[in-house]
């Protein structure tokens, strides 16, 4: 494992906050409107929140806890780029909505946080940026309370092992170590004038469930979707909110909530 890969990642999230923020893919004009950025898939695992004690793991630049929030959580988001969480504050002052940001690499966040949650949630692209499972589901498991849940919506393990075009097989699809890789626009504007380094692990299904389950949660959720809430990857056909890949034959996305016992 790189030494130094918190430093590449937090560097690369923080110039693609800088970008993402006046991005359309993010739409912060509409979103301080009224605009929910969560989507019917974790809208419909999540249902009532109100009064729920959440904890958002990954939380970008807060669009998804500030949403909670306006659900009538309480909320507190924990990322790893100060510029995410310095945006995230300032759209929380904007919005008059209450919600804590903690700027953190969340594998370590108990040295920052001493609480349980009702909920811990994170969603698309998130435990790709850590290099053991295990560590994660300690980390889920310490924050929530006996009875909690934890909700992960996350991009298919399967996708991850093809080129950009989908085409080819160039990643393996378990856990083969870290993939160092040369980042050029991101996926909120393919255009954008950044190139930064990134450093990622692939985990399989398999590596993800048999975490939770080792931490004392119990699965009482778990679904595959043929489709994205995001037009993300190339050569996507659109179904009104849901983009697929080869006429819906990949799986894009998988959902699981999981319970502390």
């Amino acid at each position: 494992m790189p030494e130094n890969y918190l430093k590449i990642n937090r560097e690369l999230w923080n110039t693609r906050t800088l970008t993402h923020i006046n991005s359309e893919f993010y739409d912060v004009p509409s979103f301080k409107a009224g605009r929910t950025s969560l989507n019917d898939i974790e809208l419909a695992l999540l249902g009532d929140v109100t009064g729920k004690k959440i904890l958002h793991l990954q939380c970008h630049f807060g669009q998804d806890t500030l949403s909670l929030a306006r659900m009538g959580a309480i909320v507190t988001g924990v990322d790893l780029s100060e510029v995410a969480v310095e945006k995230a504050r300032e759209l929380a002052t904007d919005l008059n909505l209450d919600a804590r940001f903690i700027c953190c690499n969340v594998l370590e966040l108990d040295k920052y946080l001493d609480e349980q949650f009702d909920i811990v949630f994170c969603s698309y692209g998130v435990i790709g940026w850590h290099p053991d499972m295990n560590a994660f589901a300690t980390i889920v498991s310490r924050f929530l309370k006996p009875g909690g849940a934890f909700y992960l919506i996350e991009f298919h393990p399967f996708i991850w092992m093809f080129d950009n075009n989908q085409e080819n097989v160039i990643y393996s699809y378990f856990n083969d170590g870290p993939i160092i890789e040369v980042e050029e626009g991101t996926y909120a504007d393919k255009e954008a004038p950044i190139k930064n380094n990134s450093c990622t692990w692939n985990h399989s299904l398999s590596d993800t469930i048999t975490a939770l389950l080792q931490h004392g949660l119990e699965l009482t959720h778990f679904q595959e979707y043929n489709y994205s809430p995001y037009n993300i990857f190339k050569d996507m056909t659109q179904d009104g909110n849901k983009y697929r890949l080869r006429d819906g034959k990949l799986p894009l996305v998988f959902s699981v909530k999981a319970v502390k016992k």
